[in-house]
């Protein structure tokens, strides 16, 4: 599970706009790989946070989504006024290192909709992840990785069936519990 947590300037805004920025899943793959960059350049501060796959397997997708956007917000090395959450469940013990006091949180459903900067780092995350997943195809080009970028395809589950699940899958996917 990745997620990003971007930090960015009032007047990115209409940047982001003009740049076409908005839900990932609406963007082609180079579309997402282009606005990525520009977002990066223009964001004030950007981290990536990481769940495992075990740990998704451990405590749920939803639980390790938020464990995602935890981590990428206590790298940030600029203290954002407000976290801007994708989703209705806030980010529990969310707490400004050293100075111990709670991150001001806003949940938004549907967020990579309904806001630029939730877009933003969802497209900085989605690229991230599928850059890892090339990495991943190379080690492991039985799963056809390279095409589906993890998603659960024909050929992916063929080479689930042929090959078993590897270090990356999550045994918690029921084409993986077989």
């Amino acid at each position: 599970m990745v997620a990003a947590a971007c930090i960015l300037p009032p007047e990115a805004l209409e940047e982001l706009t003009a740049l076409g920025v908005r839900d990932s899943k609406q963007l082609s793959p180079a579309a997402r790989s282009r606005l990525a960059v520009k977002i990066q350049a223009m964001a004030v501060d950007c981290q990536i946070g990481v769940a495992s796959v075990r740990e998704i397997d451990r405590i749920n997708i939803l639980q390790a989504s938020l464990l995602a956007m935890k981590r990428a917000i206590l790298k940030l090395n600029t203290l954002p006024e407000l976290c801007l959450i994708d989703g209705n469940q806030r980010i529990p013990n969310l707490v400004v290192p050293k100075a111990g006091y709670p991150y001001a949180q806003q949940t938004m459903i549907q967020g990579d909709r309904r806001s630029l900067v939730i877009a933003a780092a969802s497209i900085v995350a989605k690229v991230w992840r599928d850059e890892l997943i090339v990495r991943m195809a190379v080690k492991f080009p039985e799963y056809d990785l390279t095409n589906n970028k993890g998603y659960g395809t024909p050929k992916h589950r063929l080479g689930l069936e042929r090959y078993g699940v590897s270090p990356f899958h999550r045994t918690s996917f029921s084409p993986c519990r077989k």
